[in-house]
């Protein structure tokens, strides 16, 4: 049945790929990688990376995926450190030259490790936020690891929280948004958002303007508030489904809010993907494409994982698909064996090419212009996050619990 659905996904018609000119801001060396790319502050449109990286250091970090527990959080990196939260809670500093400098395991008194997973980790104000399955957001000292304070959201989290200028937000349960003070712990103020049971594990961080924050909730919904204040300025809905797929009907923000100007893009699990107003919330375009992680902006397109595990290209003025490439999509060959599908992270721009690291044990460096795959680089253990660039260097974790670093 999951064979037939995933074929059916993919033989949707789509246009003829194009090769259209793309004009790329230069390629710089940047020092940190704090948190997910949706919020514009602090983001890096190019970072600098070579054209054949290669693995130059692995660092076991804890807990890899298992049948119980699965890797959510992207690394981050600031200060010299590169931050990372296993599969069962724990969060691990490591050097920029492979050492584990500390761990700091975030499982309350009174559970186990196994009982949840998934969380997200971000920098910021001199603190590593890190928000766990056990539904707790904590402030750590990012030199030892020491707890400064920790903030219980009522509800399993698996979103990664985003922070500027003394607030840190989260959305808990994908249904209440959350902006808790960066000093103290204590909460600011609160947003609620539409419930929903049918939800993909992780999810999407908000995305921070000196003015707004924009917030993703598991229904399909989007809502844009004044920063600090937390007055509601408008709420939008991701509507549609990806049709003859089940999963397509799962309706959770998986693509990131991603801010670019005025413009928000923002995308489902369900294959719709939509720029909005970012003052307003008016939608200016749909195009039937769903990012799995954050779009990353570059010139006047888009690139994005899709819903149908394809590398795509769309226009950022209207939501046109120029090219697109289509990725590994199950994980063994034989098709009476064809019941799993492999997962891919990213995309990254980085060094000029595009770099998604994916679950089959592949790094893979695409043409941003053609969408032609430029080369295959192994990824021991296949990929469990997004490929984050800091320093000249590629850092991704993979599914055994490992920090890869490629440079």
């Amino acid at each position: 049945m999951l064979q037939t659905e995933a074929r059916r996904a993919q033989a949707v018609e789509t246009p003829v790929n194009r090769a259209l000119p793309l004009s790329l801001p230069p390629a710089e060396v940047n020092a940190e990688w704090r948190q997910r790319p949706g919020t514009p502050i602090g983001r890096v449109a190019h970072p600098a990376l070579s054209d054949n990286p290669s693995l130059i250091w692995s660092a076991d970090i804890g807990a890899g995926d298992g049948r119980r527990v699965r890797i959510t959080a992207d690394p981050v990196v600031a200060g010299g450190r590169v931050f990372t939260l296993d599969a069962q809670s724990q969060v691990a500093a490591v050097s920029t030259s492979g050492q584990v400098l500390w761990t700091r395991n975030l499982t309350p008194a009174l559970e186990t490790t196994d009982n949840a997973s998934g969380g997200g980790l971000a920098h910021g104000e001199g603190k590593l936020f890190a928000v766990t399955n056990f539904g707790v957001l904590s402030a750590l000292d990012p030199n030892s690891g020491a707890v400064i304070w920790q903030q219980d959201l009522g509800a399993p989290t698996t979103t990664a929280p985003s922070v500027h200028d003394g607030l840190v937000y989260v959305v808990a349960g994908d249904e209440v948004a959350w902006a808790i003070e960066t000093d103290t712990g204590r909460l600011r103020w609160q947003l609620s958002g539409t419930p929903d049971i049918h939800n993909v594990l992780g999810g999407p961080a908000p995305a921070i303007t000196d003015k707004y924050v924009i917030f993703a909730f598991g229904a399909g919904e989007v809502q844009g508030a004044f920063r600090k204040g937390g007055l509601r300025l408008w709420e939008a809905q991701i509507a549609g489904e990806r049709r003859g797929v089940a999963s397509g009907r799962v309706r959770d923000i998986t693509g990131d809010p991603v801010v670019v100007g005025d413009r928000v893009f923002v995308g489902s699990h369900a294959g719709r993907m939509v720029a909005l107003s970012l003052g307003s919330g008016k939608r200016l375009w749909t195009a039937n494409e769903g990012p799995l992680n954050p779009v990353w902006p570059a010139g006047d397109s888009l690139f994005l994982v899709s819903d149908r595990n394809e590398l795509v290209r769309l226009s950022a003025e209207d939501g046109s698909r120029i090219w697109g490439q289509p990725l590994p999509l199950f994980t063994e060959r034989k098709p009476k064996k064809q019941a799993g599908i492999v997962g891919h992270y990213g995309p990254v721009l980085a060094g000029g090419q595009l770099v998604v690291a994916s679950a089959d044990g592949k790094l893979r460096l695409f043409d941003p212009v053609s969408g032609r795959q430029i080369r295959n680089i192994d990824l021991p253990g296949g990929a469990s996050s997004n490929p984050v660039v800091a320093g000249g260097t590629l850092y991704v974790v993979s599914k055994k619990g490992q920090l890869l670093a490629f440079r």
